[in-house]
């Protein structure tokens, strides 16, 4: 059967890859921004024009057939060509301009976030930058489904993506107001030894480092009262005010006031940890990416430190 490919259009190919992706109709329609029928509709029309049956619907939902999940593939690099000869085009007049999403993980977002907000508008007017407060195994994962353009983690990143280094961040100690290391001007990793340690929960890279660290000097993560995981460095920041144990915590969350708890740095060699910026290496706004980690780089406080690197892939 002779095939019309003028028949099939990107937004056809759009559906498909969303379907493919989410494998649920009203998800799918939600992401493109329209409503379930419509979608459904386009993904039928597509399925009758290519004679192949894309997906298997059953009452427990929808699943991409063999001949389904491939065709997806090659739809998703289809999409990422065109929008690479509209960015490429664009990029030529205006860098740094329209939609680019960004992903930033949560121990970084409220406090990086608002240092770069009003200089990127200033420089890149017609810039839309769009914010997603998301732990990192979910800016691996949304970077991977095209969900979003790039995303500041922790490095080293995952592998296939490109990184530039942004900078490095040390961790400082944060212990009640009453506590015996609280007149110390410094603190050496050694003073951790025997120390309550609270954490933030699971999948947050951060608990990872400081794990780490208390591990290599005697720590402990789990005090009297059991096993506290908070879900944000606030949470934490009140715990040890209320006396229940110190806790780690990086340099740009100290930009907001302390009340009832000191902070400590360490001696150096402090701690740390290096944030970066990573994408895609297929992505089409690589240039777009790096001016991002410039101005990124330019507006830092003094309680970090830029750091200048090429671009690399990781391994």
């Amino acid at each position: 059967m002779a095939i019309d490919f003028s028949a099939i259009t990107l937004t056809e190919l759009r559906y498909l890859v969303a379907l493919a992706q989410t494998r649920h109709f009203g998800r799918a329609a939600e992401s493109c921004h329209v409503t379930q029928p419509t979608l459904s509709a386009q993904i039928m029309k597509l399925e009758r024009t290519l004679g192949a049956t894309l997906f298997e619907r059953s009452p427990k939902g929808v699943r991409p057939t063999p001949v389904g999940e491939e065709l997806a593939r090659e739809a998703q690099s289809i999409l990422e060509g065109t929008q690479r000869l509209l960015e490429l085009a664009r990029g030529q007049h205006e860098p740094l301009s329209g939609t680019l999403r960004l992903g930033v993980i949560p121990t970084l977002a409220p406090y990086l976030l608002p240092l770069i907000a009003k200089p990127l508008e200033k420089r890149f007017p017609k810039l839309r930058l769009v914010y997603r407060e998301i732990k990192t195994s979910e800016i691996l994962l949304e970077l991977e489904e095209h969900r979003i353009d790039c995303g500041v983690l922790a490095l080293p990143a995952g592998a296939g993506l490109v990184t530039q280094p942004l900078f490095d961040e040390p961790f400082w100690l944060l212990v009640p107001r009453e506590h015996a290391l609280a007149g110390r001007k410094q603190v050496r990793e050694a003073d951790l030894a025997e120390e309550t340690v609270l954490l933030l929960d699971e999948g947050h890279c951060f608990r990872e480092q400081a794990l780490s660290l208390c591990a290599r000097n005697g720590a402990r993560s789990e005090g009297g009262t059991g096993d506290f995981r908070a879900t944000s460095i606030e949470t934490l920041r009140q715990m040890v005010a209320a006396g229940m144990g110190t806790t780690l915590v990086p340099a740009l969350s100290l930009v907001t006031e302390l009340r009832a708890v000191q902070a400590i740095p360490f001696a150096n060699p402090a701690p740390a940890r290096r944030l970066g910026l990573c994408w895609r290496g297929t992505h089409p706004r690589g240039s777009d990416h790096r001016l991002l980690a410039e101005c990124i780089r330019a507006n830092l406080p003094e309680q970090v430190r830029a750091v200048t690197s090429r671009s690399r892939s990781a391994d």
